[in-house]
């Protein structure tokens, strides 16, 4: 027999009264709320959109229903602007090594991100897509494509592919790799610097994937890149940040967006960066190759926001002593000791 009573769930951390049990999308329903474009976490598991109708509110539930719009508490008065865009998100999310399109998207909806990246690859002679038709199935209303020049080895191969990627997309963004070392995946600094000034010079809004090393990104910034995106780590490898004090440096001397790119391993190493001064981190094997790459979208969502208000807020400096947390005056001091005496209280009675 169904259970009809009310009951009462928490949802965004309000109370709120539903007339019987019922599947998430009734629910979103009963509320009022919008039910495109949000992620739904039931009692701390992120449901993915195919599960919605199966998962069944109960009493006393936990429900987060979060806008995939939005970038953060403080997005508001804390925009970030590239190339004269504004974004409300500081995550961006490239597109490879997804288990399937239904999986990519429903990370795209949990991590809450604007901007996606995407490789422009040749197509099969059977006509069909190397990605299997996903970007036909994105809303370009609410994702903007950064194409990047991934796999390219010279100043050309990355200006002949960010040529096609704009045939491709209708995007003149595009985010430029030239890579120097094949096994390290290392970026070329001359080739980068070269293809970032030849591509600017046509028009391209250019994100370069550099390193930590402060001449190249400087002169990056000369030659009109409308962001720098170091490495905290070699592409794929998950090691996180490696050199805070980097980072640090570039975000100091450059006007220019600092976006981390590449080695992010978990979303503590989203927080690193963006505690540091990052404008913005861009993930891709961190959560595609996670064991549940929705759930941790979430997380990369909230590491990157959580982050960004750290670093607004200023840390407290580090210290080589301690510091008491209360305050020292009015200490509750025990009986005095005397020498050769017992403690006050130790009478015959307690003998």
């Amino acid at each position: 027999m169904i259970n009809t009573r009310p009951l009462t769930v928490t949802v965004n951390r309000q109370p709120q009264a539903l007339a019987r049990p019922m599947p998430l999308p009734e629910v979103l329903a009963a509320l009022d709320l919008p039910a495109v474009r949000v992620a739904i976490a039931v009692n701390g598991e992120v449901i993915p959109r195919a599960r919605w109708q199966e998962t069944v509110v109960q009493d006393g539930d936990t429900l987060e229903v979060v806008r995939a719009v939005s970038g953060g508490s403080d997005a508001a008065d804390d925009p970030l602007v590239i190339a004269g865009q504004t974004f409300s998100s500081r995550l961006f999310l490239g597109t490879g090594r997804f288990s399937s399109p239904q999986v990519l998207r429903q990370a795209l909806a949990a991590a809450g991100t604007e901007m996606v990246t995407v490789s422009i690859r040749a197509l099969g002679l059977d006509g069909q897509n190397a990605d299997g038709g996903l970007l036909d199935e994105l809303d370009l209303q609410r994702y903007r494509l950064l194409p990047n020049t991934a796999g390219a080895t010279s100043v050309r191969q990355a200006v002949y592919m960010a040529h096609l990627a704009r045939e491709v997309t209708g995007t003149t963004w595009v985010k430029l790799e030239v890579i120097g070392d094949e096994r390290s995946l290392w970026p070329d600094p001359v080739g980068t610097v070269e293809a970032c000034r030849l591509l600017v010079a046509d028009g391209f809004t250019v994100l370069p994937y550099t390193s930590l090393d402060l001449v190249t990104a400087l002169r990056l910034e000369e030659a009109g890149a409308a962001a720098v995106m170091p490495m905290a780590s070699m592409i794929g490898s998950g090691q996180g940040m490696q050199d805070t004090a980097g980072l640090r440096r570039l975000v100091e001397r450059l006007t220019a967006p600092v976006v981390v790119d590449a080695g992010i391993g978990t979303a503590s190493d989203a927080t690193v960066a963006m505690e540091c001064g990052a404008a913005a981190c861009l993930v891709n094997t961190a959560i595609s190759r996670a064991q549940d790459p929705v759930r941790m979208a979430c997380a990369m969502r909230y590491a990157v926001c959580a982050g960004r208000l750290a670093c607004r807020a200023g840390r407290m400096p580090r210290l080589d002593y301690a510091v008491p947390s209360s305050p020292s005056d009015g200490i509750v001091t025990g009986p005095a000791e005397r020498a050769g005496r017992e403690p006050v209280g130790a009478g015959a009675g307690s003998r």
